[in-house]
């Protein structure tokens, strides 16, 4: 029986000055299992999120299952990041908040020349373009090599080289064992990489199942991610 990284069993959660509510959101992570998290504009995948990292209020239970004290890493849909701190610096302070072991340093400069940042470290990021910004946040994400990573829409801004490199690091991180949640609106590389997708609509998920369980549901036996979704969303 495989391991649950992750139980999600939120009752609620939304603003109170919004109808972005979601209700009954229940799923789990297993360990090794990249779980993609799709949905129209305001269907409620960033309030998900947000529930699960307790942004916001909400009613009902989220569970992280860790042995070593790292449970999740989170990269945002808009970069967060201290101003007055260098790119380098930003990596010693996560380093050091985390208790990283000594050999961050490697890992660290391997994530930089892979995704073609090592020529920026004592850089600001307040300079970089918004793709060197999620970059920024991404391998910090993976220097910390959590049990979980929880990825909003990450291939904002990226080039296909730099979005090519992300997909490669997260099978790495799938057969280390780490389990994944992936909020992305790119659905042919949620049909490609995702073990599982959770459809969302309307505050609910719709569907929570593989693409051949989602295109069974559609009736489109061969259907694209994407042509199931639009049969779908009409329901």
């Amino acid at each position: 029986m495989n391991e649950n990284v992750l139980d999600v069993h939120i009752e609620r959660a939304g603003y109170s000055d919004s109808k972005n509510t979601i209700t009954n959101i229940q799923f789990h992570i297993e360990r090794g299992e990249l779980v993609g998290l799709i949905g129209a504009n305001g269907s409620g995948k960033s309030t998900t999120i947000k529930a699960i990292l307790n942004m916001l209020e909400m009613d009902g239970k989220v569970t992280f299952s860790s042995d070593k004290g790292k449970r999740y890493a989170y990269v945002p849909e808009q970069p967060s990041f201290y101003e007055e701190l260098t790119l380098w610096e930003h990596l010693e302070f996560a380093a050091t908040v985390c208790e990283l072991p000594e050999e961050w340093m490697d890992y660290a400069n391997t994530l930089l020349q892979d995704f073609r940042m090592d020529h920026v470290i004592h850089h600001l990021p307040t300079s970089f373009s918004k793709g060197m910004q999620q970059k920024l946040m991404i391998i910090l994400a993976f220097m910390i090599k959590p049990d979980v990573y929880i990825v909003d829409e990450p291939f904002i801004g990226l080039d296909p080289k730099s979005t090519k490199m992300l997909l490669r690091y997260l099978e790495k991180e799938k057969e280390r064992g780490a389990g994944i949640l992936m909020s992305t609106h790119v659905l042919d590389t949620a049909e490609k990489y995702c073990d599982r997708l959770l459809l969302i609509a309307d505050g609910v998920i719709r569907v929570n199942g593989t693409l051949a369980d989602i295109q069974r549901l559609a009736k489109l036996d061969s259907g694209s991610l994407m042509d199931c979704f639009e049969e779908l969303m009409e329901w």
